[in-house]
């Protein structure tokens, strides 16, 4: 069983870092938020015929507060936050892109403190330093003093921040949803919190007139990285502890930089190298307490 966790939790890594590459490649077949919309309405329209039921006697047992940290989740982590994604890849790689995943942790961190009221000790904040630089690094290309800064990586950077506010959101959930559930509603209120970017992509004229290649990469957006490796992840949880998880994050932007290489002619730089180096240091830093002293 635990060697199916683990190739679950890889798999679910693989198919992650996968959404990356075909947002980056698609990038002139679909608009960002029409793109979105679509991942959401099929994973929807998967899910209802198994939760429609279950789904609708739960929800009028949810609470004002409990629909508040919905509405605040399907903005964070299943509307907003996936459209940016898409937007930020037309302009920086998928390289840059997924080794900024990296830095999630960082952003939970420093989300948990005013909104879980969790204390940030000194050691933790050298850490967010660390982790900073190795961002700045990534997205000078290493002409740090040129201070020249590409709007997709600022998007992307926005992406994750909305990334770790979910994830802070989801430690707030009092709801009764169960997960299939649960990602039924989000990609639900993620179209609503998305409709108003595709009306304008729309009068923009940016209406997508999809190749087949362009649909393949949408439906595998929303079945591989939305579906699977969702389910793949709780799954992986479920039998090996959120700790344990956890630490292979740092999996998703190897396997983005391999596919990016394979598939889109993507080579990293020395400074995509020294970015990664130091964002991971910051991390375990700011993950590391001190120990207590012996006999205290």
């Amino acid at each position: 069983m635990r060697a199916a966790a683990y190739l679950a939790l890889v798999a679910s890594l693989f198919l992650w870092a996968g959404n990356w590459v075909v947002a980056r490649g698609m990038r002139d077949e679909i608009s960002p938020a029409i793109a979105t919309l679509s991942r959401q309405l099929i994973v929807v329209l998967l899910l209802s015929p198994f939760v429609l039921a279950s789904l609708s006697r739960k929800l009028k047992t949810i609470d004002r507060k409990g629909w508040a940290t919905l509405l605040l989740l399907a903005l964070f982590g299943g509307g907003t936050h996936l459209t940016l994604q898409w937007l930020g890849l037309q302009y920086t790689t998928a390289t840059s892109g997924t080794l900024y995943l990296s830095i999630s942790p960082i952003f939970i961190l420093l989300l948990a403190g005013p909104l879980l009221g969790e204390r940030i000790g000194a050691r933790q904040w050298a850490g967010v330093a660390v982790s900073f630089v190795g961002v700045f690094f990534i997205a000078t290309q290493g002409n740090v003093l040129s201070l020249g800064f590409n709007i997709g990586d600022l998007l992307a950077l926005i992406s994750m921040l909305m990334w770790g506010a979910y994830t802070v959101f989801l430690r707030l959930r009092g709801d009764p949803l169960d997960t299939p559930e649960f990602l039924a509603l989000l990609c639900a209120l993620g179209i609503v919190w998305n409709l108003p970017w595709v009306a304008f992509e729309i009068v923009q004229g940016l209406v997508p007139r999809l190749t087949p290649i362009g649909a393949t990469a949408v439906a595998y957006s929303a079945v591989g990285s939305m579906l699977l490796a969702y389910a793949g992840w709780n799954y992986a949880v479920s039998r090996l502890g959120a700790a344990r998880a956890g630490v292979t994050m740092h999996l998703t932007p190897g396997f983005g930089v391999l596919l990016a290489a394979l598939f889109l002619d993507e080579y990293p730089g020395w400074f995509h190298f020294a970015g990664i180096a130091l964002i991971i240091a910051g991390v375990v830093l700011s993950s590391t307490r001190p120990r207590p002293p012996a006999g205290g």
